[in-house]
């Protein structure tokens, strides 16, 4: 969907003008932010009770690792969502590991680098993904 499409459709008040927004950077980002092979793509997505991360090589449409809060082993552990957000971080990294990636670009997906994105991204730097 193209950015000017969602600026049409924005008739839903506040909420979906957050949306639009939103969905515009991201746009906005994914004009420059590509996944390659040696470089793949760290995608963020999100929601108002989840946060799921994969790695992407955009050139092949492959997804080469995921986590996510709705994973086995995260899904049960306490804490708030901030913390939970780590924990996925520290399981992605560990998978991009064992699928011999190192180097990712980080596509924060429109959001702003702060709370539960900056957690996980924080957490993925310290299990040792460079970005």
């Amino acid at each position: 969907m193209s950015a000017t499409l969602l600026k049409r459709r924005n008739t839903g008040g506040p909420a979906a003008a957050r949306r639009v927004g939103r969905a515009r950077r991201h746009f906005r980002i994914r004009k420059h932010v590509t996944g390659t092979a040696v470089r793949p793509r760290l995608v963020v997505t999100r929601s108002l009770r989840n946060i799921t991360a994969q790695i992407v090589d955009d050139l092949k449409g492959h997804t080469l690792a995921s986590a996510s809060t709705l994973d086995a082993t995260i899904r049960g552990t306490d804490g708030d969502k901030k913390a939970q957000a780590r924990k996925a971080g520290a399981l992605l990294a560990e998978r991009a590991k064992a699928a011999g990636v190192g180097k990712v670009v980080f596509d924060r997906g429109g959001n702003r680098y702060a709370g539960r994105i900056a957690a996980l991204a924080d957490a993925a730097r310290e299990a040792g993904l460079e970005f």
